[in-house]
């Protein structure tokens, strides 16, 4: 048998592999979606849990090795390149999706509450990375160094899901509601400054000496004034409303697809995580050009995300084992959720009491800032990546998310928050968006 025929029969083998492993990622992710909404959370949590249902962490328990079975070693580089085509088309809707417009007339409160809940758990993140660090298998690590570990730590404590957030503040009622709206402006606020700072992890994580470091940096800000003073403007010229005619919705997502994939393989040449490049090409792309040319076509290429997250968090799945925590992962699983817990609550409400906030407003929004959800998962592969989390603290990172994330909705229904706030309104927007 030659070469060519060999190759054909693993390349068949290989896609028939494939095709039953999504079948069931897809179907188990729909089912514990609709368990998820009949529980009150967001759709997307049920598909996070399935995906580590899939893993070592529940179907490895099973005898016969089903992990093995469905998720085969020679398949899985398929499945983990389908899940970051989806995390990519997933950034991009994040940073299209990150309202700017909601910081404006915001004032001084925003912007305490933002920078202290975001400051102190990161802070705390950090100081618990090193007390940890001689917990670290240090053989997965990429380096002997704490400092990566530590910033990347402390980055990953202050993240606030702005997608999952929306959503939990509009299935509560809270979308109209001051607290609702001030909730969103300071997640804006510390997406923005989070994916900054861990820009800087991840150039700290891979340079390798000065000259790499400082070509890292020339690259990446070259890349953004790429992206802010030509692109930004091209994309302004070319979405014309005078320019309907002559630009078609299909060459749109054509020009948007293209635009992200491109961002995504420069900052990945770059050296950074090919998901900055999508989420600053959304960042970029003219909003009010868009909803006036073509609104559908983002709508179709944050559907088109949604249908690939479940390899995502099956990819994920396939690195989580919390049966295999052990002492020294249970230890860092408790610690990680109390700092964590800690950290964002007393951070925003407290400094929200002492900028004006009523009792029930400042410990309404330390409760909704808590929430991490999926952009801490993201968050967390691109720090597994870089060997500056081992495999335990990573398991354990994501039981706080996902610890984080299911409490926020009970624990504003159980303590009442939302009635008491629902009818307080948000501010109104003047004409020319002041509050």
């Amino acid at each position: 048998m030659d070469h060519w025929s060999i190759a054909a029969r693993s390349a068949d083998s290989l896609t028939g592999e494939m095709l039953a492993g999504l079948a069931v990622t897809f179907a188990v992710a729909f089912v514990f979606a609709r368990l998820a909404k009949r529980i009150r959370q967001p759709r997307v949590m049920g598909e996070i849990i399935a995906g580590l249902a899939l893993g070592p962490s529940l179907l490895g328990l099973l005898p016969g090795d089903p992990v093995e079975a469905l998720f085969p070693a020679d398949a899985r580089p398929v499945l983990q390149a389908l899940s970051q085509l989806g995390l990519v088309l997933f950034m991009f809707g994040i940073g299209y999706e990150l309202d700017f417009a909601l910081l404006r007339g915001a004032g001084s409160r925003v912007t305490l509450v933002s920078l202290s809940s975001m400051a102190l758990p990161m802070a705390l993140g950090a100081g618990l990375a090193v007390l940890l660090f001689p917990l670290y298998d240090k053989s997965q690590l990429s380096s002997d160094g704490v400092l990566a570990p530590a910033i990347f730590l402390g980055v990953a404590m202050s993240i606030t899901a702005f997608p999952v957030l929306a959503r939990i503040i509009a299935e509560n009622g809270m979308q109209r509601t001051r607290i609702g709206a001030m909730a969103l402006a300071c997640a804006v606020v510390q997406d923005f400054l989070a994916w900054c700072v861990l820009a800087v992890a991840v150039v700290i994580a891979t340079a390798s000496g000065l000259w790499p470091l400082a070509r890292m940096v020339l690259e990446s800000g070259l890349f953004l004034g790429v992206l802010l003073y030509v692109v930004r403007p091209g994309l302004r010229r070319l979405l014309a409303p005078e320019r309907r005619r002559a630009v078609g919705s299909s060459l749109i997502h054509a020009i948007l697809v293209t635009g992200l994939l491109v961002s995504a393989w420069a900052t990945h040449e770059i050296g950074l995580h090919a998901v900055f490049g999508a989420f600053a090409f959304g960042a970029v792309v003219p909003h009010r050009h868009i909803e006036v040319q073509a609104p559908q076509v983002v709508e179709r290429i944050e559907q088109t995300s949604l249908f690939l997250l479940p390899v995502f968090f099956t990819v994920t799945g396939l690195s989580v084992d919390v049966g295999g925590l052990g002492r020294t992962g249970l230890i860092m699983t408790v610690a990680v959720v109390l700092v964590a817990c800690t950290g964002k609550y007393v951070g925003a409400a407290v400094s929200a009491r002492l900028t004006g906030a009523s009792k029930a407003e400042s410990r309404t929004l330390g409760v909704l800032l808590n929430a991490r959800g999926l952009t801490e998962l993201v968050i967390l592969n691109v720090g597994l990546g870089l060997g500056v989390l081992d495999s335990r603290l990573f398991s354990a990172m994501v039981v706080m998310a996902l610890v984080t994330t299911f409490m926020t909705g009970p624990l504003l229904h159980r303590l009442g928050f939302h009635e008491e706030l629902r009818l307080v309104p948000a501010p109104v927007k003047n004409a020319d968006n002041s509050v």
